[in-house]
Formats: C-alpha cells, sequence, structure tokens
C-alpha cells in the first residue's frame, strides 16, 4: 500500500491506466470524498465514500468506449500542506481499438491521510475532450444548447 501522497498519486495513475475501480476505490478511505468541480458530462458533482467511489467508476468505465493508453507529461508539485499533492497530467486515449489517440488533460488535487485518499479535487478537461472526441455537439445538444451557438 503506497504511503506518502506522492506514492498515493502513482498508484492512483496506474489504476487509472488499469481502468480498474477496485484498485482506484482501495486508495480511498471509507468516507472520503472525490469532488469535479468542473462540469463532468454524465458524472455527479461528487462521490462520498469509498464504494460510492467504486460504484462511480465502474458504472462510468463501463458506459463508455473510451480508453486511457498512457498517462505523461506528469508534473508533481508539493504542498506547504504535507498531506496533499497535486499532479498534472495529460493522457492519451482512445475511442476505440484501433482508432486515433486522442489527448486528454487534467489536475487532480488529493489529500492524503494514513496512506489513503481522503478528499480528491478532480479537475479534467471534460469539454475539451468531448470536444477532441467529435462529441461536443451531441453533449451540448444534450444540455439543450444547439451546436450552432442557438438556444
Amino acid at each position: 500500500m503506497p504511503s506518502s501522497p506522492r506514492d498515493v498519486l502513482a498508484a492512483f495513475h496506474r489504476a487509472m491506466l488499469a481502468w480498474s475501480a477496485d484498485d482506484l476505490a482501495n486508495l480511498y478511505a471509507p468516507d472520503a470524498v472525490h469532488e469535479f468541480p468542473f462540469l463532468a458530462p454524465g458524472r455527479p458533482h461528487r462521490y462520498h465514500g469509498r464504494e460510492e467511489i467504486r460504484a462511480g467508476y465502474q458504472a462510468a468505465w463501463s458506459a463508455t468506449s473510451v480508453r486511457l493508453q498512457e498517462i505523461h507529461d506528469v508534473v508533481v508539485f508539493d504542498s506547504t500542506d504535507s498531506e496533499v499533492v497535486i499532479g498534472q497530467w495529460r493522457a492519451t486515449a482512445t475511442l476505440e481499438p484501433g482508432a486515433a489517440p486522442v489527448a486528454i488533460t487534467g489536475l487532480l488535487i488529493l489529500r492524503v491521510r494514513d496512506g489513503l485518499i481522503v478528499h480528491a479535487l478532480d479537475y479534467m478537461d471534460s469539454l475539451g475532450t468531448f470536444h477532441t472526441l467529435g462529441r461536443l455537439p451531441a453533449l451540448l445538444d444534450s444540455l439543450g444548447v444547439s451546436s450552432s451557438g442557438q438556444s
């Protein structure tokens, strides 16, 4: 089990690449909170507790054909708070096997206590990802906003 915030961040990235909701959820304290401050279509604003995090990621990952191929350009920032680590990242993903790769970017702020995540702030560029995947018009339509700029 990783113990330092940096180790937990690295384990988080490994779980994401493995597409393992179990490995990911096991990094969290039982009463942890995982928040998505930016609009993440199809996802709640936050998950409360390890089991909700597990179920939320299992549901999200089973509902998409997008698969992470690589997490790269990771820049880790240490905080003056020894429990906090900040990780800026880029990922390469594919929409389906054999498809051209697309870029995804984000920033993750983790508070780690006793080797477990107690709070996560997950700033992923969801709108940029939808745009890159060619799904932005469908997303806008689902929100009642015309992709031509008219609503």
